[in-house]
């Protein structure tokens, strides 16, 4: 599969495995799953959001004008910052609909690289905010889970509506 799952996709709600060993096939993947979130254009993605049940996530963001661009295999968030902000968040799966979610500022975490190192890393910002979200759709949950269920509604119809007009 090569094409970014939409909701109410039942794959979207299921938790990933981890990845046991990264071989050829999951490096192969996350090479695949960079293009498909370059052509998007997204900033992240994760690997359920082509239908692949594996704990994968790539994100390519700016930030401090620099590119910020890596594969992380079975990431984990060892700890959150108690500080909270709010930022506007979207959605590959969820496509034209946006939100002000509030999530920690700060997370450190850990993760595989592609020669199976250990990486534990500090981030913030827009990398705190993608690599939460990416690891969300890890666990099956989806962005709007954040929301009210009135404003989460809200925005699922509008999806299924642009789907029935043949606008996505």
């Amino acid at each position: 599969m090569s094409e970014i799952l939409i909701t109410p996709n039942p794959i979207l709600r299921k938790k990933s495995l981890p990845v046991k060993e990264i071989s050829n096939n999951e490096i192969t993947l996350s090479k695949k799953m960079i293009k498909i979130m370059n052509d998007a254009p997204g900033i992240g993605l994760a690997a359920p959001q082509i239908g692949e049940l594996k704990r994968i996530i790539t994100i390519n963001i700016y930030q401090n004008e620099k590119n910020i661009k890596y594969t992380l295999f079975n990431p984990e968030i060892l700890s959150f910052s108690e500080n909270k902000v709010i930022m506007e968040e979207g959605c590959l799966s969820i496509p034209k609909q946006f939100a002000d979610i509030e999530r920690p500022e700060k997370i450190q975490f850990k993760y595989l690289n592609e020669k199976g190192k250990i990486i534990e890393k500090n981030a913030t910002g827009n990398e705190s905010r993608v690599i939460q979200h990416e690891i969300d759709h890890l666990n099956g949950k989806l962005f709007v889970d954040y929301l009210s269920s009135l404003k989460r509604n809200i925005l699922l119809k509008k999806v299924n509506k642009l789907k029935k007009n043949g606008e996505l």
